[in-house]
């Protein structure tokens, strides 16, 4: 299957729901470019970008096995290469 690189956007509610989330990340960390964290106080939330290079099945299961943890929303973006 062809490779895609994607952005996945993450913003954490439920501080509950770190660990899975950390579980799920390195469970799929041979495919994560990188990732950056941002910690808004002011919101208590956190707010994660994910960069991913893997065929499109992978990026979206982890994309909905993210998408189904209390309190943790993503969303992704898609290159066209």
């Amino acid at each position: 299957m062809e490779s895609r690189v994607a952005v996945i956007g993450i913003i954490v509610e439920n501080l509950d729901s770190v660990p899975a989330l950390n579980s799920l990340l390195s469970e799929y960390g041979e495919s994560i470019v990188g990732r950056m964290g941002i910690p808004y106080h002011k919101k208590n939330i956190n707010i994660i970008s994910v960069v991913i290079d893997s065929d499109q099945n992978t990026i979206n299961s982890l994309s909905g096995k993210i998408g189904k943890l209390d309190g943790v929303y993503a969303k992704t973006a898609y290159s066209n290469m």
